[in-house]
């Protein structure tokens, strides 16, 4: 499942139906494609933060490899950023964690989401696509 979350943990998109083993990347070409009927569309000048599962690109910013990111390494280590890049990082972390703080609502809310499903892919759409309308409706 690919989620937009805006910084009031509100889902924009949501897109169900693919297998765990595709990557996020290709899952988001997929939700971009223009003959979609429900393609996802970056605003012009706009800009969403992924995580390190996807590359920096139009409309999207990643955080820099091999750089600490998250924060609990922030907090243990007790230090400031030292270079541009490990205050880039930090600042994507922060943001980044109300995504983690809204998927951990969502799975609070509905005990589906917690594990792997047993239900076969197509029968998992059905149920994702009934979340999706349900997560867009609140």
């Amino acid at each position: 499942m690919l989620g937009v979350v805006d910084w009031n943990m509100k889902f924009l998109y949501v897109l169900p139906g693919r297998e765990g083993s595709a990557s996020d990347s290709r899952f988001l070409c997929d939700s971009m494609r223009t003959d979609r009927q429900d393609a996802f569309v970056v605003p012009h000048g706009k800009y969403y933060l992924a995580d390190a599962g996807y590359t920096n690109g139009p409309g999207f910013l990643a955080p820099f490899r091999s750089t600490q990111y998250h924060l609990k390494e922030w907090a243990s280590s007790q230090q400031q950023p030292q270079t541009a890049k490990e205050l880039y990082n930090l600042r994507h972390s922060r943001a980044r964690n109300v995504v983690e703080r809204t998927f951990g609502l969502w799975k609070k809310k509905w005990g589906i989401l917690r594990t792997q499903s047993f239900f076969d892919t197509k029968d998992q759409v059905h149920v994702s696509i009934g979340f999706s309308i349900r997560c867009l409706a609140e």
